[in-house]
């Protein structure tokens, strides 16, 4: 209830009761995605589809001098961007499961690009994208995010 109140010979003064404002929380919504995770996330699907396509790619380009390696390497690039894939689609879900192959992945790209680093673009697109993958993994609400819930109360009997 909004009112005006006016006291002894001085100005006006607005008063509010009875106003309700919504609880502003830092903890995430039970049924939204951080945008930490979405980044993170994003960053994922990109990195799994870039493997997929570079499988295909692989697999496109094969010849019969080097046809064991060529169809390993191209199943491996298609096989891991696929798991990247359903990581990224598991992180978009808050499944736990999906923390462990990303983890991983980020580290790998890391490595990868300090193997890389004469080829600087592709070293810092490589690391750039680990590091910002890694930030919203481990920022706090991603990781609230992908913790199970409080366990139930154990059973009184």
């Amino acid at each position: 209830m909004v009112g005006w109140v006016t006291t002894q010979g001085r100005y006006p003064v607005l008063t509010i009761r009875d106003l309700r404002l919504p609880v502003v929380s830092d903890a995430p919504s039970p049924g939204r995605v951080p945008p930490p995770l979405t980044v993170a996330a994003s960053l994922v699907g990109v990195e799994g589809a870039v493997l997929t396509l570079l499988g295909v790619a692989e697999l496109a380009n094969v010849s019969t001098e080097r046809l064991g390696l060529g169809l390993s390497t191209a199943a491996f690039f298609t096989a891991y961007g696929v798991v990247l894939l359903a990581a990224a689609v598991g992180l978009f879900r808050r499944a736990g499961w999906s923390r462990g192959p990303t983890l991983f992945t980020q580290l790998v790209w890391l490595g990868l690009a300090w193997n890389l680093r004469e080829h600087t673009l592709v070293a810092v697109l490589l690391a750039a994208t680990a590091v910002v993958v890694l930030v919203g993994l481990l920022h706090r609400d991603s990781i609230a995010a992908l913790s199970p819930g409080p366990p139930d109360e154990p059973d009184p009997t």
